[in-house]
């Protein structure tokens, strides 16, 4: 077992989220789910996506998600980037820089790969260049993005 697990607080949907994040991640799936007795509602569910494991907890609405915690999500390609950005989008909200806030109210940021290469080069303005591009931007798009940091 991994020694630090994101624990995520739902509103009586966590295995409706869980379903949501395995269906859209690469090798990912829920690990297991502990139901109260009677109704069998889910307390809490263990779940991995692409090997990290998370937990989720049915807590009700006392606590809500917020931006200030957000999943980053390393992307190789364009696709990848279009790909997650949709998924993670659906229901949710598309916001700036390419964070997404999906339907359960939790911010993702769908960035690819080559962005930190592009914001902390060794040239300021060509970097300076890249990070206005990355300002305009909903959904990160890498071409835009390689284009504004060569000028």
């Amino acid at each position: 077992m991994q020694k630090i697990t994101p624990f995520l607080w739902f509103d009586g949907n966590a295995e409706e989220a869980m379903n949501f994040y395995t269906s859209i991640f690469k090798n990912s799936s829920i690990v297991s789910i502990h139901r109260a007795g009677g109704d069998g509602a889910v307390i809490t569910g263990t779940f991995q996506l692409n090997g990290q494991q998370f937990m989720a907890l049915n807590g009700g609405p006392h606590f809500t998600f917020s931006p200030a915690i957000s999943f980053f999500v390393d992307c190789e390609t364009q696709e990848e980037v279009d790909d997650l950005w949709e998924k993670l989008s659906a229901g949710g909200e598309q916001e700036r820089c390419g964070w997404v806030k999906d339907k359960f109210g939790v911010s993702w940021q769908v960035i690819p790969s080559i962005l930190g290469e592009l914001l902390y080069g060794p040239d300021p303005v060509k970097s300076g260049r890249a990070m206005q591009a990355m300002l305009q931007m909903g959904k990160l798009d890498i071409e835009k993005l390689k284009q504004a940091y060569h000028g």
